[in-house]
Order: structure tokens, then C-alpha cells, then sequence
């Protein structure tokens, strides 16, 4: 399955923040971009919006944290809200939901590997989370 042109935006939706990654136009690799304050969920899908545009982005991608057993959580039905809000607002662009269990453990072990201290990780380990949840869902489509 191949994918349209065009880049992508990852969006990891946590309690407190929102991590951001955006792919090359060809769907090869996702980067970090940026992270979102959460808790005034208007002015956060608002600057998502700002976002897909500046980036031109075809596609939103949000995770969607489903427990262990695969079935939703409170998080996971706090992503799904999210994402129609997102997608209310984003007419003409598809919001989709792609399993990112795991994919912010991840991102935290990277980083500490990487020589970061949890502390200072706590900024960008969204960003790092947004990029797991993106760059899985472009692999799978390749």
C-alpha cells in the first residue's frame, strides 16, 4: 500500500501535553516538531490547526493508547475526544487513530539511553512519543 504525497503530523495526546512530529513529504521518516500545553483543549487543537497548515500536512495521525488487552482506556477515549475536535476543525484533512501502546516507554528509554535525565526529558519525551506513534504508522503503510 503505497501513501499519497504529502507530509503527515503525529500528534500524542497526554494528560498534560501534547507531543507534535511532522513527516517528510514522501513518508519516509517523522521529527519532532514541537510540544503543545493540553490543558486548554481549545487553544491546543487551535494550535494543531496552525500547524497543519504551516506544514501543509495531507493526514493528522493520532495515538491511541489502548490498554494491554487492546481495549480503551480513559486515555484512549480521551484521544478519540480529541480527535473529533481535531477533525471538526480540520475540514478537508483526515484525522486517523493509529495504536500507540508502549510507544511512550519507549520514548523515555530511548532518551535515557541517550544520556538524558528523566527531568530534563519531560519537555520533549511527547515529541519523542509523537515521532514513535508517527514514524510506526508511516513503516506499516511501506
Amino acid at each position: 500500500m503505497s501513501l499519497t504525497r504529502g507530509r503527515r503530523i503525529g500528534v500524542d495526546v497526554g494528560s498534560v501535553r501534547i507531543g507534535v512530529a511532522v513527516s517528510d513529504p514522501d513518508g519516509i521518516l517523522a521529527t519532532p516538531v514541537e510540544t503543545v500545553a493540553g490543558a486548554d483543549a481549545d487553544a491546543a487543537v487551535r494550535r494543531l490547526h496552525a500547524l497543519v497548515e504551516e506544514y501543509e500536512a495531507v493526514e493528522v495521525i493520532v495515538g491511541l493508547p489502548k490498554t494491554l488487552r487492546n481495549t480503551d482506556g480513559p486515555a484512549a477515549e480521551k484521544a478519540r475526544a480529541f480527535g473529533a475536535r481535531l477533525a471538526d476543525e480540520l475540514e478537508g484533512i483526515s484525522v486517523v487513530f493509529s495504536d500507540e501502546r508502549l510507544t511512550t516507554v519507549a520514548a523515555q528509554q530511548a532518551l535515557h539511553a541517550s544520556g538524558r535525565t528523566a527531568k530534563s526529558s519531560r519537555g520533549v519525551i511527547d515529541q519523542a512519543a509523537a515521532v514513535a506513534i508517527l514514524q510506526g504508522w508511516l513503516d506499516s503503510r511501506r
